[in-house]
């Protein structure tokens, strides 16, 4: 008996030698030098052909692609949240991993300078706006973001969702048109006080039921850039059929990660998800000023009206707005710079 069993001991030993030998290799191979994560990346819009699903999707491609398979990316096209506020949320609390966000949901964070690029007229053209989200003042950004946070949020590229514009139930020949009309925009802060001043009224409808408010006189009009309001149909309503170029913004998002889930990651991981980021800021963009003129002429052929407008009584009406906000934001020196970056 104590042959036998010496003898099933030694082979049970041999196995589990071998088997123990072979886990660690396929944990070498498919980990690395850090465990295999998953990464959840969501924005707030549903169309599969909006600018930030191919900004995602190329996220997706190069952080696979790059960490040898240690990162598994699942992209969500509005799918755990329409709204930026529960994607900001879900980030917050490790239910997402990525996630784009306006300045504006920033600031509810507390962290009140990063309104400043969000300022009506701030930006008068692509460039201007690449350069200073580019250069120094988007690195001053994203370090004041990751410090104010503390180290929950970290800006890892800066997307845009566009040039944004009125539309709505009649077209603007002029800045006294907008007296009056409920205009579906942001209700507080920087923004709102701005269209207030141009005489509209300020009103709040979730993103996803805009399209019926429009069609049912729920408001009078709205803004965004082409690519957005187009894609869900908005210039098909009674009120939206109107669209009138005011170019007020240069539209900035934020590709955001949780910090402190970040540093957690293996130095091979975080380099992975920086190059996937400088890729997707690249694909988004491409695809967003590709699709403002395609936007364009699809909204025309299907029976909107776009006219120009005089923007320099809009541009006038903001200049003293945004000195007062950079002063209330501690950041005059920031506004300073971008404007002598134009």
């Amino acid at each position: 008996m104590k042959k036998v069993f010496s003898l099933s001991f030694a082979l049970l030993l041999m196995v589990s030698v071998v088997l123990a030998g072979c886990s660690s290799e396929e944990s070498s191979s498919s980990s690395g030098d850090g465990k295999k994560v998953k990464i959840v990346a969501a924005h707030n819009q549903t169309s599969p052909d909006n600018p930030y699903q191919t900004g995602l999707l190329k996220f997706k491609e190069v952080a696979e692609s790059e960490s040898n398979g240690n990162i598994e990316v699942e992209v969500h096209a509005g799918t755990i949240g329409t709204e930026e506020s529960e994607l900001v949320e879900k980030l917050k609390l490790g239910a997402a991993d990525v996630v784009l966000v306006s300045p504006g949901f920033m600031t509810q964070t507390g962290i009140k300078e990063v309104d400043l690029l969000a300022l009506p007229y701030l930006f008068d053209s692509y460039e201007h706006w690449e350069k200073v989200v580019d250069g120094e003042i988007g690195e001053e950004m994203a370090k004041l973001v990751n410090e104010k946070s503390n180290n929950d949020f970290k800006i890892v590229g800066y997307w845009s969702a566009g040039v944004r514009h009125y539309y709505g139930k009649k077209p603007l020949n002029s800045i006294d048109d907008m007296k009056g009309l409920t205009y579906r925009t942001q209700t507080s802060g920087v923004l709102a006080d701005y269209w207030k001043e141009v005489g509209a009224i300020p009103t709040s409808i979730a993103w996803g039921e805009l399209y019926q408010a429009l069609q049912q006189n729920v408001v009078d009009s709205s803004e965004n850039s082409y690519p957005y309001f187009v894609q869900q149909n908005h210039h098909k309503t009674n009120n939206g059929k109107y669209i009138s170029e005011t170019g007020h913004d240069y539209t900035t998002r934020f590709l955001l990660v949780n910090g402190k889930k970040f540093d957690s990651y293996s130095k091979e991981q975080q380099e992975a998800i920086l190059k996937a980021a400088d890729a997707s800021v690249q694909a988004e963009r491409e695809a967003l000023y590709a699709q403002e003129d395609e936007y364009k002429e699809k909204a025309m052929a299907e029976g909107a009206e776009v006219n120009e407008i005089d923007r320099a009584p809009f541009i006038k009406l903001a200049e003293p707005l945004q000195e007062k906000a950079a002063k209330d934001m501690e950041a005059e020196e920031l506004l300073k710079k971008i404007k002598e970056m134009k």
